[in-house]
């Protein structure tokens, strides 16, 4: 059992109510890693405006789109191409706080990855984590869904390592899990992820998941305590009212980077996906300053950086990435947003 009083500890306990991303937490331990690694930490929060002091309380918040980005910034600065996968692996759940003990405090792994999943917005906002059955499988689902933040790869490697830490941590450090699935492309060390899940990893699907099998989920958690998740449920429950949707613009941005795969995003499926008519969303950008065609051009010169930095991806897959049908639409786009071709930007 989990030796601490519900009452022990108050940081425990406490929610930031005004979270506006993710609690502190999620850099439990990121300042020593970022250093271990031979990057500036300081630099490196200071240019995402980051106060180390934030670090220090679990219970702040920090903006999602400079929590992403300094760990991009902290993987391209330190050269590990790998960064997330590995603070993932050394992750553990309870640095996450009120969402790791209520895992841990759960009767067997498959409650524990559902009431993970079922109360993760309150960790970290415009996110979507499920648990969905599917056949002999439990599949957990992770995604970022803030339109504004398009580059998201270390951190969901970092979240799947830190998701993997609890499933191991009740069926063993060898544990092999059925599958894992990253919705970015498949990066230049990707061997490492295949030899760090011992599983199969698969990239480019829809969401960041870890596939489990139903039967090994139903062994219970080492240090169940039904006093002490009760305790936290109803926290939590307490804190509900207090959850916020994520703007128009940033739900519509993501919607349309998760259609790109299907080709060109169509203003009539987003707009159903959002639960609204095509003129109440047209009208709804309109006030916003913008439009769907501009959203969804904005969208696609902000991957297209992305997935330009990553040399290994070739300038014909980038095309299809963002929906387009023939590389020269994805050439003649890059020329208006940059001045200059993909392949000149390469070289």
């Amino acid at each position: 059992m989990i030796q601490i009083h519900p009452f022990a500890n108050n940081s425990l306990f406490e929610t930031n109510m005004g979270n506006q991303g993710v609690l502190s937490a999620a850099a439990a331990g990121l300042n020593e890693f970022i250093l271990n690694k031979g990057a500036d930490a300081a630099y490196i929060f200071d240019k995402n405006g980051v106060h180390p002091d934030l670090l220090n309380s679990p219970t702040l918040s920090i903006q999602l789109p400079n929590y992403c980005q300094m760990l991009e910034q902290a993987a391209s600065l330190s050269g590990c191409d790998n960064f997330g996968l590995e603070y993932g692996q050394q992750f553990q759940p309870k640095s996450l706080g009120l969402i790791g003990y209520i895992g841990l405090c759960s009767p067997n792994l498959a409650s524990a990855l559902q009431n993970i999943a079922d109360y993760f917005h309150f960790h970290q906002k415009d996110t979507l984590m499920q648990f969905v059955a599917q056949d002999d499988c439990w599949r957990i689902d992770y995604q970022v869904q803030h339109g504004a933040i398009l580059c998201r790869r270390q951190d969901a490697e970092l979240t799947l390592g830190m998701l993997m830490n609890v499933i191991r941590g009740v069926l063993g450090q060898n544990y092999s899990p059925r599958a894992v699935h990253f919705e970015h492309a498949r990066p230049i060390q990707w061997q490492e992820h295949r030899k760090l899940f011992n599983a199969p990893v698969f990239f480019e699907q829809p969401y960041n998941s870890i596939v489990i099998k139903k039967s090994d989920t139903y062994t219970p958690m080492p240090d169940a305590d039904p006093i002490l998740l009760k305790v936290i449920q109803d926290t939590l429950k307490l804190l509900n009212q207090n959850n916020q949707r994520q703007d128009l613009l940033n739900q519509a941005r993501s919607r349309i980077q998760l259609s790109l795969s299907q080709g060109e995003p169509c203003l009539e499926q987003i707009a159903t996906a959002l639960n609204m008519s095509n003129t109440c969303f047209i009208r709804k950008l309109k006030i916003e300053g913008t439009n769907f065609s501009k959203l969804v051009d904005s969208v696609r010169c902000e991957l297209a950086k992305n997935y330009m930095a990553q040399t290994h991806i070739q300038i014909s897959e980038i095309a299809f990435l963002l929906g387009y049908s023939e590389l020269s639409a994805f050439s003649r786009a890059f020329k208006r947003w940059f001045n200059i071709t993909p392949r000149q930007w390469r070289h």
